[in-house]
């Protein structure tokens, strides 16, 4: 989901600034509403923990650029559900500035477009959660249809985006739309796999209910909503 330099250039730009702000407002309003529910201090090391897996997900694990954008195994859905919405908000903006820093400067320019497109979907999947999820239902009892439906939804938004900012800047020409086309089939393959990530990663959790109440992890994990 890294849009590749100079696709959206020159006074363009400034658009991602508005939509970063806006970003960081979603951001902030999922942390501080993880601060009434839990506390500040288990937001601040779960966002730690976040944090140092984006940046593993974004430079360690494969990516490959396809089309206007690069390819990458966010694994937004499986964040939220171990994590919460506000650490992992937090985490997605900070591991994607600290890789922008440290070893891809070239994606700084990009950066408010390239937080948008995580954030959004983000703060979209946590409205879904609440529609599909039974209150009743811990997150660590989730199914692969429930799972499935996340990830979908919080990928489809982030190719919904690069889509747009690829239009944005590169217009309707054909080797543009082609392009755009291709990031988004190749982005299909995340979509099939992040559910089942998911399922392993909430199976260990089920093996692991000893762990319950760890701040680390967020509460709705082992326990109904309240």
């Amino acid at each position: 989901m890294h849009i590749e330099p100079g696709i959206v250039d020159g006074a363009k730009i400034t658009l991602s600034y508005a939509t970063a702000a806006g970003s960081f407002g979603l951001a902030g309003k999922m942390a501080l509403d993880t601060i009434r529910a839990e506390g500040a201090a288990a937001l601040a090391l779960r966002t730690l923990a976040t944090t140092a897996l984006v940046f593993s997900f974004f430079e360690v694990f494969p990516h490959h650029s396809v089309g206007v954008s690069e390819v990458h195994l966010i694994l937004g859905s499986t964040l939220f559900l171990i994590f919460g919405a506000g650490a992992a908000g937090l985490g997605l903006a900070l591991g994607l500035l600290l890789q922008g820093l440290f070893f891809a400067p070239f994606d700084l320019p990009q950066y408010g477009m390239n937080v948008t497109t995580l954030i959004v979907p983000l703060f979209a999947m946590t409205f879904l959660a609440k529609r599909i999820i039974p209150q009743a239902t811990a997150y660590k009892d989730v199914g692969y249809g429930q799972a499935l439906m996340l990830s979908s939804a919080y990928q489809g938004g982030t190719v919904a985006w690069v889509a747009f900012w690829s239009l944005y800047g590169g217009g309707l020409g054909a080797q543009n739309l082609a392009a755009t086309a291709s990031f988004g089939a190749a982005y299909m393959l995340v979509v099939v796999l992040e559910p089942l990530i998911d399922l392993a990663v909430l199976g260990l959790a089920k093996l692991s209910s000893r762990f319950s109440g760890f701040p680390l992890l967020q509460s709705r994990l082992y326990r109904a909503a309240v």
